[in-house]
């Protein structure tokens, strides 16, 4: 099919495109995993059962006996994790994140966590030989997360990605693994593979908290403060002055109060890591009434630039073009797509086969100026493609040639 045939094509599969709306970028969303200190242990308590509307939990597990269902939002009152779940630290690291970042900003979480558990279960593809060590109400709490937490995991951030951005991950886990010297290399295992399934970028901010001090499992902590060694965005959460077990006689889970505390201490860290990019920033709002006339087309292949991957290609402009798209490259297994934008917002970059049919889609939140944005190639094989870019009243369309 010849390139103006294409992007013909594409002119109609772009009123889709602009129709559809954006992620909201002052909604931030957190994924927060590991065994029985993040799916809470504290009793629930009269001042932890109102939150903030602003603070939204996204509903991770086939339960729906505390009425919730999966894959919605709601409140984020405790529990969390699992309708037998009680109070964790990441209640009061979203609650949090609210208190101190502008009203503007909703925070979402995605708790997953299973009591006991090793970082196994967060490994794929999830070993058959682990699960059948495990006694039946481990396994009832794994199937309660459609039987791979992990996947349940990605499946929840992917559609979390739909209303709005990823922008870290807290975890809680170790106890279960404290005699494995290799826990940090498997942990930061489980970080890349999140990322790259979920198409982030390099700059995800991972906390680990420490377990409790002088617990039966306190040897973990070992383990944990290794973590830092393994990327540059990890962190360690210190438990240090948490010293008040509760009392279940199994000496390595917090109290309420101290779940509370800790929760505040991941949130701190999250803000002093994230820095300015916790401010709100207006939405790249587009629809398809905005839709420039055929009179604002250009087949300027010198505004696109030039390059052995690009066959040509059209950009369609408002009265300034809000966009620039450099030449795409290959990354490894990403593809690199070098960005010029006028102010910070949504941009919208999607793929399209020769047949027109959507083969990537990717939102992400991006500042004013230049930057790279990564994108997996996991499911895209070689071919040439249309590939997409919508933002702020700009749209760019160029034909790619992956080999």
């Amino acid at each position: 099919m010849e390139v103006s045939r294409f992007v013909s094509l594409l002119f109609g599969l772009g009123l889709a495109v602009w129709a559809n709306a954006a992620p909201d970028p002052n909604f931030h969303v957190y994924l927060a995993f590991g065994q029985s200190n993040m799916e809470g242990q504290g009793n629930i308590e009269s001042q932890d059962k109102k939150v903030d509307s602003r603070f939204q939990v996204l509903w991770a597990t086939n339960e729906t006996d505390c009425g919730r269902k999966l894959g919605q939002w709601f409140d984020a009152t405790p529990p969390l994790a699992s309708c037998t779940a009680k109070l964790g630290p990441a209640d009061y690291f979203g609650r949090t994140m609210v208190e101190k970042t502008d009203p503007q900003i909703k925070v979402g979480i995605i708790a997953i966590a299973v009591g006991g558990c090793s970082i196994q279960l967060f490994e794929t593809p999830l070993s058959q030989s682990y699960m059948n060590q495990q006694a039946g109400w481990f396994k009832k709490k794994v199937e309660a997360y459609g039987g791979t937490p992990y996947e349940r995991l990605i499946e929840m951030a992917k559609k979390a990605q739909e209303d709005g951005f990823i922008k870290g991950i807290i975890f809680h886990q170790g106890e279960t693994d404290a005699g494995d010297g290799q826990w940090p290399t498997k942990v930061k295992g489980v970080y890349d593979k999140i990322i790259k399934d979920l198409g982030l970028g390099n700059d995800i901010p991972f906390l680990a908290g420490e377990v409790l001090r002088g617990g039966s499992s306190q040897g973990a902590n070992n383990n944990i403060a290794k973590l830092p060694q393994q990327s540059k965005n990890f962190y360690v959460i210190s438990s240090e002055g948490l010293t008040q077990p509760l009392g279940d006689g199994l000496n390595v889970h917090f109290t309420s109060q101290e779940y509370r505390d800790f929760g505040k201490r991941y949130a701190e860290k999250m803000i002093d890591v994230l820095g300015d990019k916790l401010k709100p920033v207006a939405s790249a709002k587009s629809s398809s009434s905005e839709t420039p006339s055929s009179s604002s087309v250009s087949s300027s292949s010198q505004e696109l630039g030039s390059s052995s991957s690009t066959l040509g290609g059209i950009v369609i402009t408002n009265a300034m073009r809000a966009v620039n798209v450099g030449k795409v490259s290959l990354d490894g297994e990403f593809l690199q797509v070098p960005l010029s934008v006028v102010r910070a917002g949504v941009v919208d970059i999607r793929l399209y086969s020769v047949l027109g049919s959507e083969v990537l889609k990717v939102l992400r939140l991006v500042n004013a100026g230049s930057s790279n944005v990564l994108i997996s190639r996991k499911n895209v094989p070689p071919g040439i493609y249309m590939m997409s870019v919508v933002t702020g009243g700009s749209k760019i369309i160029q034909s790619i040639d992956l080999k």
